[in-house]
């Protein structure tokens, strides 16, 4: 009895809110390539100054709905503003920036499956800087390993060709600014809440972007009032998604939501397929979708096993 009602507590407080929040962020592969088409983006510079304008809007969201929910302008306490605009740099400006850039020199199908390396990083780093429910065990690290084997399959069409730094290279480094963001996160909502560091992280990182694209010779070009309504969905998704993501890190182990992650790719070539009428193999999306979900049981079968025994 007492096992069915934690498991309960677990779907309810980390399976339902991290699934939502790769939906999110799965539902933004297409809606980035209408962006593009709406916005006559072309090139990364043009990427990255869409990526900026995006996150910095969903920062302004989440400080809205912060500084009206508590009354008053949502700031982080005065010694923990380095630490926000840190994580701004990170998480928002060096992911997406290295990302972009690498999408540039590579196809989507292998960034994908680059990007499901993230949660292996994420459990190995955790293991060696956070303590607690963090630390690696064969439970986790096989559920890694199901997960992972999900994101391959479900991207394995068109995952050829050759190696290259500024392609690859580039991405890996993306998804590693993402794991590092991730720990990041976890340390600075010990002592700033968490609506109010996504927040701020988002906007800086987003200026961060605007700056960069705008040297780079980025443009965007926007064509009738139906391209707004897209953007504000991706900022609406950024923030939402971003201010969930922060509030499970706060509560629970890293590496424990970590594994959601290879959510993001499954749910990214369904939702493409439904709005852009892409190619789906069915099978395989069914298959990749059983081995994620093994993949996130097996990790979660875990986590209950720790707490017990760390709380004697």
């Amino acid at each position: 009895m007492l096992k069915t009602s934690e498991n309960t507590k677990i779907a309810v407080t980390v399976v339902l809110p991290a699934a939502l929040c790769t939906l999110l962020w799965g539902s933004a592969f297409p809606f980035i390539k209408i962006g593009y088409e709406a916005f006559h983006v072309e090139g990364p510079f043009s990427q990255i100054l869409f990526a900026g304008y995006r996150f910095a809007l969903a920062g302004l969201l989440v400080l809205l709905f912060q500084s009206v929910r508590q009354k008053c302008f949502c700031i982080p306490p005065r010694g923990s503003r380095l630490s926000v605009f840190r994580l701004g740099l990170v998480l928002t400006a060096g992911q997406y920036l290295l990302f972009y850039l690498g999408l540039a020199h590579t196809t989507g199908v292998r960034g994908s499956i680059i990007q499901g390396t993230g949660t292996f990083l994420t459990v190995i780093l955790a293991h060696f800087f956070l303590r607690g429910d963090d630390r690696i065990t064969i439970s986790r690290i096989l559920g890694c390993l199901i997960g992972f084997a999900g994101v391959v399959l479900v991207n394995l069409d068109g995952a050829g060709g050759s190696f290259t730094f500024a392609g690859e290279g580039f991405m890996f480094l993306a998804t590693a600014m993402f794991s590092v963001g991730s720990l990041l996160s976890k340390g600075v909502t010990r002592t700033v809440e968490p609506f109010c560091a996504t927040g701020w992280q988002l906007f800086l990182g987003g200026i961060v972007l605007i700056v960069i694209g705008i040297c780079g010779g980025g443009q965007l070009t926007p064509s009738g009032a139906a391209c707004w309504g897209i953007f504000l969905y991706l900022a609406a998704l950024s923030s939402i998604a971003f201010s969930i993501w922060a509030i499970l890190l706060q509560k629970h182990p890293a590496g424990q939501v970590a594994v959601y992650n290879f959510l993001t790719p499954v749910f990214g070539v369904l939702l493409s397929a439904l709005l852009l009428q892409e190619s789906l193999s069915g099978w395989k999306t069914a298959v990749a979708l059983i081995l994620v979900c093994a993949g996130i049981i097996l990790v979660n079968l875990a986590a209950p096993a720790n707490r017990r025994k760390n709380k004697i």
